[in-house]
């Protein structure tokens, strides 16, 4: 009976062992067979159903790159009717500008290109006014007499602050060289040694405009010897070049997964004595005709996300505006500017929103005299979404030595540089918003 027993008992265990095991064979066979069913959905040829806006090498390459749940939500998105081309930055981190740039391996036969990877909440593009590293001004006998590192032009909090921006941008406003003789009929002309350009790395600069007055001080040869300055330094240049093809070349920052691309412009003199550049000869890209630079603009506009315009032009020593500048600037947003950075007056000009676009006339003296005045670095903040806001950080320039203002100083420069822009107010915090009132 006992033997009974236990045979009944191994028998129903064995039973039951066998209805576990098939449970989860079943399982993993139901599984299984799910995984495989939805790795078979061609989201490919679903998204041409739906759509025929994009290339079929285009979207297996996405699915290569960022795998089938983007093709996924992209198909959801066509779907329900809510395409906006922005979607791409959401589903990829990469906007569709990037996108195509990167199937079509754009960037590895470029050199006017810089890509930063990744994405953050946000990131800061700083600029500043004009420059001066001439061995023949006020600034490099100063910085040699002091005997001391970058810390004898500049205090460490502005330093920390260009160093900590995304990208740094300045006007650089003389020529590097040892070569030339200064231009006939030019008050004042401006030449550096080529190895003072180890000071825009030590300053945190990433790139330098110039297309401005005083590029051109010494001549061909000098203007020459700046181009190959600033390229083997690795400090990208816009504004200038040996022909019209190269000084209206722009440069551009992949950054947080959008595509920005600068440009660099000149309408300063009353008298022209700086070449202008041609198809076939070197020298600065002009704007006094804004036609050209606008339609460069809307050119680099229809393949960016964001276009920057830097433009060299205002009334010198003048808080005022000039009627060209407030004209042309509008005509370069109207063509596709995001914005509009003006340098050349040697003192801070006010800003206007148009259209929701931010013109900072003009930056003014950055490091470039030994006159006391008033400056600052603006930067523009682009959020992950691709949304902007803008900041100014004030300064002084004074004794050749760039410093921090702060405390009632500071609120005195925010408050004159509202009284100066159109519409624009420049808050206690330094923050800029356009006044809607």
């Amino acid at each position: 009976m006992k033997r009974m027993k236990k045979r009944k008992l191994r028998k129903a265990i064995v039973f039951l062992n066998g209805v576990i095991l098939l449970f989860f064979v079943s399982f993993f066979v139901i599984k299984k067979n799910s995984f495989f069913v939805e790795e078979k959905i061609d989201y490919v040829s679903s998204i041409l159903n739906v759509s025929d806006q994009f290339e079929p090498d285009f979207l297996k390459w996405i699915l290569k790159n960022y795998g089938n749940e983007s093709l996924k939500n992209l198909e959801n998105i066509l779907k329900n009717d809510s395409y906006e081309q922005s979607v791409w930055h959401e589903l990829t981190g990469n906007s569709y500008f990037v996108l195509q740039d990167l199937y079509k391996n754009v960037y590895e036969t470029q050199d006017n290109v810089t890509l930063v990877g990744g994405v953050k909440d946000s990131v800061s593009i700083s600029f500043a006014g004009d420059v001066s590293l001439a061995d023949n001004w006020h600034i490099m006998p100063y910085y040699h007499k002091r005997g001391e590192d970058i810390s004898g032009l500049f205090s460490e909090s502005i330093l920390t602050y260009m160093k900590e921006s995304d990208w740094m941008v300045v006007n650089n406003e003389f020529s590097f060289s040892n070569r030339g003789e200064p231009m006939a009929r030019k008050l004042y002309t401006f030449r550096g040694k080529p190895e003072n350009v180890s000071l825009y790395h030590d300053m945190g600069v990433n790139m330098v405009t110039l297309a401005n007055n005083h590029v051109y001080d010494f001549g061909r040869d000098s203007f020459f010897d700046t181009l190959d300055t600033l390229r083997n330094a690795n400090i990208p240049f816009i504004g200038a070049g040996r022909n019209l093809e190269e000084a209206a070349k722009p440069y551009y920052l992949i950054i947080n997964g959008y595509k920005i691309a600068f440009l660099n412009a000149t309408r300063a003199e009353k008298f022209i004595l700086t070449p202008g550049a041609s198809e076939t000869s070197d020298g600065v890209f002009r704007c006094y005709d804004p036609s050209l630079f606008a339609s460069k603009i809307a050119l680099e506009k229809e393949k960016s996300d964001f276009v920057v315009a830097l433009v060299h032009f205002g009334k010198e020593d003048s808080h005022g505006l000039e009627d060209v500048q407030v004209e042309s600037s509008k005509f370069y947003i109207d063509s596709g500017a995001d914005m509009v950075i003006g340098s050349h007056a040697h003192v801070l000009q006010g800003a206007e929103f148009y259209k929701g676009k931010l013109i900072a006339y003009n930056l003014g003296n950055f490091l470039f005299n030994n006159s006391t005045i008033d400056t600052g670095i603006l930067t523009w903040h682009l959020k992950k979404d691709g949304s902007s806001e803008f900041s100014f950080l004030p300064a002084i320039q004074k004794n050749c030595y760039t410093d921090l203002l702060v405390d009632d100083q500071a609120l005195s420069l925010y408050r004159n540089m509202t009284k100066w822009s159109v519409n624009a107010i420049f808050l206690e915090n330094g923050k800029i918003i356009e006044n809607l009132g």
